[in-house]
């Protein structure tokens, strides 16, 4: 055996080069190592997340773009000879007609309920003469395009996202443009005129409908003639009411045809699209029907 100088032996009694010696009271500490591993994962975190942030404000900004790029080539296909004019009509009336039944049973309703909620109050004021002119001034002004609106919405929009998604499922829109059929002329500007035209008037008929159904209302707890009911009723109708009423009805028949075509058009390949563009051109609709109505009525409160 070597021998071993004093400094060694010292070392292995205080059992610095012991390699069983385990220092007493003495607490582990975060390695370096560990601090930057626990570094490196928040920044991965954290670029994950800005990256998916990032990805939905581009996906955004390109929606915006395909939506100002299809208004721009349907508004250019409209004003373009060779007008489907038969197809305007059939679509007038897959509008119109086969909407009657859902508005008639709406604005009937809405004309009844808004009387016999109302009608108890007006009769504790001792106002009841007024009920015909507010029941009239409040379906026109406001609930009349706005629940007619939604219901449109609902069914207008959906169907023409459904269909138009249909055809883009099983290349019948492809088929038309290999056949010399512009598709963007014949689906989509026949549909969204036939909607702003029909919608107004569907509008219209509500608000006669829920007139009426406020003067069976009137007469379940008491007895009003028609005449002078709906005499009443006009009496406190005016321009002012009745015009920003019509135009922001335009306004909803567009918004309806627009978005449930740009569904429907731009629907993607498998089955499962069709349903998604249907719910999606339903609840922008209706977002967009709300949002107009919002704009039109700042405007006609600033006039």
């Amino acid at each position: 055996m070597k021998d071993k100088s004093p400094i060694y032996l010292q070392q292995l009694i205080l059992g610095e080069n012991n390699p069983h010696h385990k220092p007493q009271n003495m607490k582990p500490k975060k390695s370096a190592i560990d601090l930057k591993g626990y570094a490196l994962r928040q920044s991965m975190l954290l670029s994950e997340k800005t990256l998916a942030k990032r990805v939905k404000t581009n996906n955004f900004i390109t929606d915006i773009a395909n939506v100002c790029l299809f208004l721009t080539r349907a508004m250019k296909e409209t004003f373009t000879p060779n007008h489907e004019i038969r197809e305007f009509f059939n679509q007038c009336f897959q509008i119109g007609n086969k909407s009657l039944a859902l508005v008639t049973v709406t604005g009937t309703i809405m004309g009844l309920v808004l009387t016999i909620q109302s009608r108890p109050v007006l009769v504790n004021f001792g106002a009841e003469s007024m009920l015909p002119g507010m029941v009239a001034v409040s379906l026109i002004r406001e609930m009349g395009p706005v629940i007619t609106g939604l219901i449109c919405a609902g069914k207008i929009a959906s169907g023409m996202g459904a269909e138009l998604g249909s055809m883009k499922v099983t290349e019948q829109i492809e088929a038309m443009e290999v056949s010399s059929t512009n598709p963007m002329k014949f689906l989509v500007v026949t549909r969204v005129w036939a909607a702003t035209l029909m919608i107004p008037l569907l509008i219209l008929y509500a608000d006669g409908l829920g007139i009426l159904g406020s003067w069976v209302g009137a007469n379940l707890k008491g007895e009003v003639s028609f005449t002078l009911f709906f005499s009443q009723a006009f009496s406190h109708i005016s321009f002012v009411d009745l015009l920003p009423a019509v135009l922001k009805s335009f306004f909803f028949g567009a918004v309806i045809g627009v978005v449930g075509c740009y569904k429907g058009y731009n629907a993607g390949r498998g089955t499962e699209s069709v349903g998604k563009a249907a719910n999606s051109a339903v609840v922008i609709a209706s977002l967009l029907v709300l949002i107009v109505d919002l704009i039109a009525v700042q405007i006609t409160d600033m006039i």
